[in-house]
């Protein structure tokens, strides 16, 4: 997959197939939803010998438009890239979102961002796609520029699951309310976490239990407050794991989320490396215990359960 900042560089990209089948949208998780969109795109493109492109946005418009917005992204933009790039899409292109960008107008917007590519053959839309300054931009819109130009545009019905219409919003209302199996059943694999090592107050190797405290984009959602079992992925290899989430009611009274993971049978210095936590279980939701021996007691039965639930795996 190469990845371009604009359409109009596809010529000089693209030597497989200059016909187009395109779609757009901020793909953000790249859930069920999208996988079902852009799995039916790929089958049209390689029968009708069509490159596969996608069109997105950096950095989500909602940064822009909503600056104050923190902990909204399901995945980073690099996370994001694998994933559309294991569904096979040719090229994506990554139209950088400004605030003088947000206020195209949709016949703007398309015609000199999408339309103005001479081969381009196929427009496949999400059933709720709007663009353009207040997304005034939709389907009949669409349909009206395209036709002259002799661009089909295609539809595509919204994705249920479990009587459910999937959507990225509904993934950040699971994972704001810690229902962390069912994020899994959306996005057909666990949530991921990327984040850095850094030092933390040492409380856990004191008593025991050694964590790597993982400092995360302030973009990137959390999962609610609680221990998790979980995977780390930490230089290509994967080590089980437990992960707390919260305050450290116990030792003290903060507002700052810190993220703490205890990788097992683990001895190496990874201070300022990077680590990619995938979320498996909720075991419980966070507390504040009345000593510390409660809370090492407490600890010491979330290891032993997690252990048996990777074990049966």
């Amino acid at each position: 997959m190469k990845i371009l900042h604009n359409l109009l560089e596809l010529p000089k990209a693209n030597d497989k197939y200059p016909a187009i089948g395109l779609t757009i949208g901020n793909f953000d998780g790249v859930h069920l939803g999208h996988r079902e969109l852009l799995k039916k795109i790929k089958n049209d493109c390689l029968k009708k010998k069509q490159s596969f492109v996608v069109v997105t946005f950096i950095p989500h418009p909602q940064k822009i438009l909503k600056p104050e917005k923190e902990r909204f992204l399901i995945n980073s933009y690099e996370q994001r890239r694998r994933l559309l790039k294991a569904l096979g899409v040719d090229f994506l292109v990554e139209i950088g979102f400004t605030r003088d960008f947000s206020t195209l107008s949709p016949e703007e917007f398309l015609k000199k961002h999408l339309l103005a590519y001479p081969n381009l053959k196929d427009f496949y839309l999400g059933y709720d796609f709007a663009f353009g300054a207040n997304k005034q931009g939709g389907y009949d819109l669409v349909k009206a520029l395209c036709k002259p130009l002799n661009v089909e545009v295609e539809i595509q019905p919204k994705f249920e699951f479990n009587g459910k219409v999937v959507s990225s919003s509904l993934i950040r209302d699971l994972l704001i309310s810690g229902k962390i199996s069912e994020v899994e059943e959306l996005l057909a694999r666990p949530f991921h976490l990327e984040g850095v090592v850094i030092k933390g107050e040492g409380r856990g190797k004191k008593i025991g239990f050694p964590t790597a405290n993982i400092q995360v984009s302030p973009d990137l959602i959390v999962p609610h407050r609680g221990v998790y079992v979980t995977r780390t992925i930490y230089n290509k290899m994967t080590y089980n794991s437990i992960t707390n989430i919260g305050h450290n009611p116990t030792f003290k009274d903060t507002h700052k989320i810190n993220i703490e993971t205890n990788l097992f049978d683990f001895d190496i210095d990874i201070y300022g490396e990077v680590l990619d936590i995938e979320f498996l279980y909720k075991v419980r939701d966070e507390q504040k215990f009345p000593t510390v021996n409660d809370l090492i007691s407490q600890i010491k039965s979330d290891v032993v359960f997690a252990k048996d639930f990777l074990r049966k795996k």
